[in-house]
């Protein structure tokens, strides 16, 4: 890994005096937000105004999905640039959710972190001379000082906390006076960072936990949202509390980088069941339907304009997107991602034919308004307005034109065969290439880990 870097450093940011200094990064991304939450998203259902702007300078893509359908493999491959099979952090937890009477299927074992070798964009960026700043959740190991941040406030192995009004009993937080918000700490703690004396160029990722569960906000927030708008329960009322704190803390981290810094803004897969707006799209976090898996995202650039994109991305591209805005040559980066700098210049309107890969081996439960299963073992394969689902218990394939059915309801699979065969075979080859870990059936034998 030493002499990785080293590389890293040597082929890195040019820092001559005749060159402008590298930009400042700003990746925010807030936890379980529905695609449709923020304003600035087509039918956005929630007051964002500092999103909003945000959006205003920059381009928004209506059409990123995550990597996995929840947090950790989400985030995982943004911070990698990888597949999920590449990294190992294909769900959250153990793959084995839910009763075991209902499984017919035993996954494959999960990364619960990044391993130790695992090169991260903080890496990356730390090596070209960037300082590097974690706030707030990170659910990717115990501490993101290991994978290439020098600060870390809040971040560890947790995937939500305890509470967001301290005390916080969050080890790697210091608790505040009784009462003071995490959301405006994590925002007051950015402030701090950001003003710091030195002169090397900041890499910020502020990861609010909010607005993952548990749902908590103020009396006074959830009374007045009650009182401007009748007819919302307390769970909707409060929700919209822990938006608008998001976002006003979004417009203080804003106004102290100015407009010359690289800010990136997201979500990291589809909202919650019940509670986050996934716009038109079918299912909801967990699921690899469009309502689970695509997000809000918004890129700014210094100088940038006002863009509006439905070409499909993920949020992986956003690693080797970065790493090229901040000036970094770095020959021996092989993120699986594209970057979108061709699109944020306006160079050209897309990227090209790729497919999108999901792969997500593991089960997730589901609850009384979703059934048993949120889902089960499942591959999925995107190219262009074509989607392809193959899940693993039954070999059961769902295809959907995405252009013409977007929300889901259509299975093509028998209408369209050719299509169908085409995308599979795809799919299969793709899992073979990077040797994706696949479920065996609960008779088996699993080898134990070499």
């Amino acid at each position: 890994m030493l002499i990785f870097l080293t590389c890293l450093l040597l082929s890195g940011v040019n820092t001559t005096t005749n060159d402008p200094p590298p930009p400042d990064v700003v990746l925010i991304m807030i936890d379980d937000m529905g695609w449709a939450d923020p304003g600035f998203m087509p039918g956005g259902s929630h007051d964002t105004p500092h999103m909003d702007a945000l959006a205003r300078r920059g381009t928004v893509f209506t059409d990123a999905t995550s990597n996995g359908p929840n947090c950790a493999p989400s985030r995982a491959s943004l911070m990698t640039g990888q597949w999920t099979p590449r990294h190992g952090v294909m769900t959250v937890g153990t793959p084995k959710r839910g009763k075991a009477e209902h499984r017919t299927l035993e996954p494959p074992r999960n990364g619960s972190a990044l391993t130790p070798e695992t090169i991260t964009l903080a890496q990356e960026l730390q090596a070209a001379g960037y300082r590097t700043a974690h706030l707030g959740k990170w659910h990717l190991g115990t501490d993101p000082t290991a994978q290439g941040f020098e600060i870390n406030i809040g971040g560890s192995r947790a995937g939500h906390p305890k509470s967001y009004f301290s005390p916080y009993k969050n080890d790697n937080l210091p608790d505040g006076e009784p009462g003071e918000s995490l959301t405006d700490r994590l925002g007051s703690e950015a402030l701090e960072i950001i003003a710091a004396d030195d002169p090397r160029p900041l890499f910020l990722h502020l990861s609010f936990f909010a607005v993952h569960a548990p749902l908590q906000a103020t009396p006074e927030e959830i009374a007045a949202l009650q009182a401007a708008n009748p007819g919302w329960d307390k769970r909707k009322a409060t929700f919209a509390a822990m938006m608008q704190r998001t976002d006003r803390n979004i417009g203080r981290v804003l106004e102290a980088v100015g407009d010359d810094a690289i800010v990136v803004l997201c979500s990291d897969n589809g909202g919650l069941s019940g509670i986050g707006n996934n716009g038109p799209w079918r299912g909801t976090k967990g699921m690899l339907y469009e309502g689970g898996i695509r997000v809000a995202l918004v890129v700014a650039t210094p100088g940038g304009s006002a863009r509006t994109t439905d070409v499909p991305v993920t949020l992986m591209d956003l690693h080797p997107t970065i790493l090229e805005l901040a000036g970094v040559d770095v020959e021996s980066n092989k993120s699986d991602g594209d970057s979108l700098v061709p699109i944020l210049s306006g160079t050209r309107d897309d990227l090209g034919a790729r497919d999108l890969h999901w792969h997500f081996p593991a089960y997730l439960e589901g609850n009384r308004r979703l059934g048993t299963w949120r889902t089960t073992p499942v591959g999925v394969i995107r190219r262009g307005q074509w989607k392809l689902h193959e899940y693993f218990e039954d070999g059961r394939l769902e295809l959907y034109d995405l252009s013409k059915d977007p929300a889901e309801t259509t299975n093509l699979a028998a209408t369209e065969p050719a299509i169908r065969d085409e995308l599979h075979e795809s799919m299969m080859k793709w899992r073979q290439e990077i040797d994706a870990p696949m479920p065996v059936p609960v008779t088996a034998t699993v080898p134990d880990s070499p």
